[in-house]
This record gives C-alpha cells, sequence and structure tokens, in this order.
C-alpha cells in the first residue's frame, strides 16, 4: 500500500525568497479562515439540514441524490446568455421576459459561436425566456437539429423582486433584499424560497439531460440557474449560491462517465466559466474584488504525452509548455502582481520566471508607465510530483478522460490533499501580509495540486477531487470581495482561450480519442 507523508517544514522553511525584498510574514493560525465554513444542505432537496458544520462539508452531501445512469460517456456544455437591456439597466430579470440582448450581447453570442463552431452537439436545449433563445439561435447557427425549450431551464424566480432597480429593491424592500445579498439560500419573499426552488429546478433539467439520447449537448440558459446546475451536478448546497461565477456568454463544461456497475454516474467540471473576455478583468458575481489568487498550471513538459501519467517528475518544459507560459504571462500583463509563489519544481519555475519577466517589462511593453516590482517565492507545498510518480495509478483511466484522479490510490490522494490544505492556508495568509489597496497573488504549480487549492477554497473533503479538472497551461481566478477571511468567488476554473491554437478545445472528447 502507498504511503507518503507530507514534509513537515516549519512556518519559516515554507516559502524560499528569491527575488526582491522579502516581506514580513505572519505567524499566527488565522483561526477565522476555518471559522467561515459553508452550512450544510441537501443538493437534491429543499430539505434544509439545520444543524451547525466543522471546516469539511457532510460526505452525505456527496453522495446524495443519485442521477441517471447513462450507458456511454457524456459532455454537457453550459452558456449563460449575452448581455441584455436589462443587464445593463441593472434591473433585477429574474424569470421576467421584458428584455433583450444589447448589442454587446449579441456579440457576445456570435463569439461563443466562433468558440463552438467546429463541435458536434447532438441536442440544444435552451431557456424559453427571449433573451436566452436568441444567444442559442445565434451558437446554434445553422445547424439543422431543432433547440429544446425547456421551461426549468428559465432564470431564478424572484417574485416580486422582478422588474426593479437594484436601489428600487434595497428601498422597497430593505431587510429583504439585505437577505438577497447577504444570505440566498434562506432568502424569502412572496412565501416563496428562490434559490432552493431552482437547486430543485436544475435536478429536474439533469433528470431530463441525462435520459435523452445524446453525447454531446449544449443547454444555453441563465447565471443563477446554471449556477445550479453546476452545483448540483457536483454535489453542492444551495449555500454555494453565487459561488460559482457565470459570467455573458461565458461557457462551463461538465463530463459525465459512465460507472461499470452502472448507478449514478462520475461527474466531473471540465472547466467553468470560461468567456469570451480575459477573466481577470471585471467584478465578482456584481461586487468589487481588489483580493485575488489565480491559479497557474505550469505548461506541457518533456515527454510528456497522453497515455502517460501528466506532468509527473521534475523536468523542464517542452516547446509547447514554453509557448502556454509566455501566452499567460501575456494574460497577466493588465494586472499589477503583488507576489509570485512557485512550486519548487523545473517546469512551475520556468512559468513563474516567464511572467515575472513580463511583469518587469510592463513600461516597456506599455501596460504601466513606470517598471513594476514583483516578489517571487518557491512553496515546498505546492510541490507534488513526486507523490504522483510513486503512486500506483489504475491505468484504464487515461489522462484525457477528465476522472483521470479517480485512478489514484487513496493514500495518493490523502497526501495531495493535505499538502494543497497547507498551501491554501499559507497563499491566504500571503494575500492578507500586504497592506496595498489591490493585491494579487499568483501560485504555479502542478494541476492537481491546484485542484486541492480550489477543493479547500470552497470547504470540501479530499473525495472531491476527481470532480475537477485541470489542463497544462490554464489559469484558475478566485477572488476575495470580503477579504481573505471571506468566502473565496470561483472566478473561472482551467480557463485555457489566452492559449489561442494551442488550447484545449473546450468539448474535445471526454474518452479516448472517440468523437462525439
Amino acid at each position: 500500500m502507498f504511503s507518503i507523508t507530507p514534509p513537515l517544514l516549519g512556518r519559516d522553511h515554507l516559502f524560499i525568497i528569491l527575488h526582491k525584498t522579502p516581506k514580513f510574514f505572519s505567524t499566527c493560525t488565522r483561526q477565522n479562515y476555518q471559522s467561515s465554513s459553508f452550512a450544510v444542505r441537501s443538493s437534491s432537496s429543499l430539505k434544509e439540514i439545520e444543524k451547525p458544520i466543522d471546516r469539511e462539508l457532510s460526505s452525505n452531501l456527496y453522495a446524495s441524490g443519485p442521477f441517471p445512469a447513462i450507458i456511454a460517456a457524456k459532455r454537457v456544455v453550459l452558456v449563460r446568455h449575452g448581455q441584455s437591456t436589462w443587464n445593463e439597466e441593472g434591473r433585477i430579470q429574474g424569470s421576467s421576459d421584458f428584455s433583450v440582448l444589447t448589442q454587446k450581447g449579441e456579440s457576445q453570442a456570435e463569439t461563443s459561436r466562433q468558440m463552438l463552431i467546429d463541435d458536434a452537439f447532438d441536442v440544444c436545449f435552451s431557456s424559453p425566456l427571449t433573451r436566452s433563445k436568441r444567444t442559442a439561435e445565434i451558437i446554434w447557427g445553422t445547424r439543422k437539429e431543432q433547440i429544446i425549450t425547456e421551461s426549468d431551464l428559465r432564470e431564478i424566480d424572484l417574485y416580486s423582486f422582478q422588474g426593479l432597480l437594484k436601489h428600487e429593491g434595497k428601498a422597497k424592500f430593505g431587510a429583504a433584499y439585505r437577505q438577497w445579498q447577504i444570505d440566498a439560500a434562506n432568502f424569502n419573499i412572496d412565501g416563496h424560497y428562490p434559490v432552493r426552488e431552482l437547486w430543485d429546478r436544475a435536478r429536474s433539467c439533469w433528470n431530463k439531460i441525462l435520459t435523452h439520447e445524446c453525447r454531446s449537448v449544449l443547454v444555453v440558459a441563465h447565471n443563477a440557474v446554471n449556477q445550479a446546475l453546476v452545483a448540483t451536478a457536483i454535489g453542492l448546497g444551495t449555500e454555494y449560491f453565487r459561488i460559482l461565477l457565470q459570467s455573458n456568454c461565458g461557457v462551463s463544461v461538465l463530463d459525465f462517465t459512465p460507472q461499470l456497475e452502472g448507478g449514478s454516474p462520475y461527474i466531473c467540471l471540465n472547466r467553468l466559466n470560461q468567456t469570451p473576455n480575459p477573466p481577470v478583468a471585471g467584478s465578482s458575481a456584481g461586487r468589487k474584488t481588489s483580493q485575488r489568487i489565480i491559479l497557474v498550471c505550469h505548461g506541457s513538459l518533456q515527454t510528456d504525452s497522453e497515455a502517460s501519467i501528466p506532468c509527473t517528475g521534475d523536468r523542464p518544459m517542452n516547446m509547447l509548455g514554453v509557448i502556454q507560459s509566455q501566452k499567460t504571462a501575456e494574460l497577466l500583463l493588465d494586472l499589477k502582481l503583488s507576489t509570485i509563489v512557485s512550486s519548487p519544481k523545473m517546469a512551475s519555475i520556468e512559468t513563474a520566471n516567464a511572467i515575472l519577466r513580463v511583469q518587469e517589462a510592463a513600461d516597456c511593453l506599455g501596460a504601466d508607465c513606470v517598471p513594476r516590482y514583483v516578489e517571487i517565492k518557491q512553496m515546498q507545498n505546492l510541490g507534488v510530483e513526486n507523490i504522483l510518480q510513486q503512486s500506483k495509478k489504475d491505468s484504464t483511466v487515461p489522462y484525457i478522460q477528465s476522472t483521470w484522479l479517480n485512478g489514484y490510490e487513496d493514500g495518493a490522494m490523502k497526501a495531495i490533499w493535505d499538502l494543497s490544505g497547507q498551501a491554501w492556508k499559507s497563499l491566504l495568509e500571503e494575500l492578507s501580509s500586504v497592506s496595498e489597496a489591490e493585491n494579487i497573488v499568483v501560485a504555479v504549480g502542478h494541476p492537481v495540486v491546484h485542484i486541492g487549492l480550489i477543493g479547500h477554497c470552497l470547504n470540501l473533503k479530499k473525495e472531491w477531487m476527481g470532480s475537477f479538472h485541470l489542463d497544462a497551461g490554464s489559469i484558475s481566478v478566485i477572488d476575495f470581495p470580503d477579504g481573505p477571511a471571506g468566502k473565496g468567488v470561483i472566478r473561472c476554473i482551467n480557463y485555457t482561450a489566452h492559449l489561442g491554437r494551442w488550447s484545449i478545445p473546450i468539448t474535445r472528447s471526454a474518452l479516448d480519442d472517440e468523437e462525439f
């Protein structure tokens, strides 16, 4: 049986300062991060579990509410509609049908159409609301199959809130509007709990989508309902509302893989909120944020192949990896980074240095009027390659399948989970150690350690690690609108659009090289 003990590193050994002036590092345990845990609620029922919890969610949530069994792999691509007239006005839409796409919204939909133009979807499900139907029509283009409208895909029902400008809702409803902002899961209006009803509808949608005779599905709907679809698919409850961001025309991908023994399929979030515009700009769920962690996966390694265990060992990047790291550095040029924290492995250091060089040349590149000085560090807990290399892996689960992490034995997953937990605490401390108005920390490492970091951000257990997938060269962005002690809002996961022709296609087959 594989077993490994994480290195016992003191707080002052977690980082090796490589560049610029070292910053004071707090040694406090920051218990406030642990106390901001989510409350447990069932993802498949309107019934609440009224009891306090610790840092980790109950494993019962993960196993609750099985989905229909499938006989072949299925990929579902979710797209939110383009900007609408009421989006532009700041008006609460809900499930009303009085807004239409703006010119910008039509352009966003066209960009999404170009992004998905070569993908052979079997079917398209759309919300019946005009703004969503029009987006679906643009993306669907000249495909012959008829778009299926599904009432349960309509936006969240907000009853008396609908049609109000946000300041009008605040003035008219006071405490109720405040609860909608800070505790949406328990928000009640006109005798209804909108978010709980939405989660119930999302489960109903999945039953219809998974039982449809198709393998590649396009779903065009709305912000809240797409959040609910993602959350219910991977077993998250209503407390995750507004945690998994869905921007206008943002694309999210979920892979469903049948289990050999039948029953509910394996479900993996392949990517979240890949947007027509770069994910590093704009607000977080309508709230301004100046605190952010960006997770950068290093580029492809020499001798990497789809059939092998990806990115293991301590090897330099190949030419594709060098291009990927440079593309990532260019994407981050418009941001003034505070700190770059890297795994001690060669590929991560190479990627971190590429980002640093571009940041320091910001004035020459026209992105800033003065040179930027960015601190770069190494964090031992971001290095998990040796664990993966030593672990026995089920060879029947190829890397190109989103659920490939499920092939690793439990001892390896626990070791990675523990290391990533230590790394997550250190990154939060790093984020809170800078007193500047804007603080952006970039962490560079292996895709698997970043999956662990995302899991810890969402307050999950190690069993959830197989529910996420990251590609080499991708970025994931986590915002903290309430500061590092508050909940992290996931702006995107596995974003690769910045890689251009070297990116992984959004609807690439989830199993072997078989075309959908």
